[in-house]
């Protein structure tokens, strides 16, 4: 019976805890979610859906960090968490079948802005509750779990319902408002209650989710070109895509990550957990957004570059999907300069003006074929990780008997 009442309970994590197969299993169901919201913009590429669909990415990332920041303190894979996060995957698996309906409701099922809601509210709920639950005797935290139900839990969610209610610019202006609220409201409550346990484990969580947002987007190029024959033109463009993929993937992983864990472990406290707060919470998020509207200037290339029936190959990129293919690389590369500069060093020259660079190229990209434009952009992504890389100090392995 000890036994059984044992395996019940919540088990706290240690400092070297890792990330666990159950939260692995947990990304799998976000990673339809990124498809989803990629899926939404292209249905209606248009500035007041780029909006909507960047509301829906902030509503989401706040569900996926609650559960990150909650697996860093208490171990999924055991106890009664692990029976939560089954229920919040189902809950995060609804949600992401209704985005594609969330802003134009289809006749004949269910009222998918509505269930929307009500799932995003279980979601945090269930966060609370099992906070809760699970450090019974932490006066500190509980008095901050208050305060977040009180400011950040139940004022956005009454806003996601009224605004469910409406369609259109009023729907995504609420929603907005009930983003924003969320955001500023978990930005006054602070750091001090939370915790942050292990900083390998918290840094690899996000790590591992940014590179499901990259596999979305390499999963974007087949999405382009499905149903189109396989031409020179398309495996060059194919091949592009990938680059600028890689281009990401290297500029975060080869020097970023290990930096950023690294001063994260340095600290402790409320200082760990504020930085925590800072650099993974609220500054991944925009890396997050970028890798998703690249994705969707690469899908849009693609499929121009692939049927050629209804597209010349010197046609470029037009409107919304011209701006995301380089404004996404922009996107990324000013919030990790954003990282770099709240980890500490010297403001990266390098990806302050790449960024911004990139951000305005979409006025540059609608005159330009989209294949060349996707060349174009594979190789200014190579070049600005590259001269990114010799400007900044590579970060030497640790020795073996450090981590012992």
């Amino acid at each position: 019976m000890a036994r059984d009442s044992a395996r019940s309970r919540m088990v706290a994590t240690g400092d070297e805890h890792r990330v666990t197969p159950a939260e692995l299993f947990f990304d799998l169901v976000f990673v339809y979610a990124l498809i989803q919201i990629t899926s939404l913009l292209a249905e209606d590429p248009t500035p007041l859906r780029l909006l909507g669909g960047a509301v829906v990415i902030g509503l989401l990332w706040w569900c996926w960090c609650c559960f990150a920041w909650l697996g860093n303190v208490v171990r999924a894979d055991t106890g009664a968490l692990l029976g939560v996060l089954l229920v919040v995957m189902s809950a995060v698996l609804i949600v992401s079948l209704t985005v594609s309906e969330v802003y134009a409701d289809a006749e004949g099922g269910v009222d998918a802005p509505l269930v929307f809601v009500l799932c995003y509210g279980l979601l945090r709920t269930l966060h609370l509750t099992a906070y809760w639950i699970a450090h019974p005797n932490d006066l500190q935290l509980r008095a901050v779990l208050r305060r977040t139900a009180l400011t950040s839990v139940a004022p956005p969610f009454l806003l996601l319902l009224i605004g469910s209610a409406f369609s259109g610019a009023t729907q995504i202006l609420i929603w907005l408002g009930a983003l924003v609220l969320d955001y500023v409201a978990i930005y006054l409550v602070g750091g001090s209650g939370w915790r942050v346990t292990s900083p390998g484990h918290f840094a690899e969580r996000h790590g591992l989710i940014l590179i499901i947002a990259l596999g979305e987007s390499i999963m974007a190029i087949g999405v382009g070109v499905r149903g189109f024959p396989i031409t020179v033109e398309v495996l060059a463009g194919a091949v592009a895509a990938l680059l600028i993929a890689a281009g990401l993937w290297r500029l975060y992983f080869r020097r970023l990550s290990a930096d950023a864990e690294e001063r994260l472990t340095a600290l402790d406290g409320d200082e760990r957990t504020l930085l925590a707060s800072h650099v993974y919470t609220f500054l991944h998020l925009p890396l997050v957004a970028g890798v998703v509207l690249t994705a969707l200037g690469v899908e849009t290339a693609l499929h121009q570059v692939a049927d050629t029936e209804h597209y010349d190959l010197s046609e470029p990129l037009h409107g919304v999907e011209g701006w995301s293919l380089a404004g996404g690389v922009g996107l990324f590369l000013l919030a990790a300069a954003a990282i770099r500069m709240r980890i500490g060093g010297r403001p990266p020259i390098v990806l302050i003006v790449s960024g911004v660079l990139a951000l305005f190229a979409g006025l540059v990209v609608v005159l330009i074929p989209a294949l060349l434009a996707l060349v174009l952009l594979a190789a200014a992504t190579a070049g600005v990780t590259a001269l990114h890389g010799r400007t900044t100090r590579p970060t030497e392995p640790k020795p073996q008997e450090s981590a012992q």
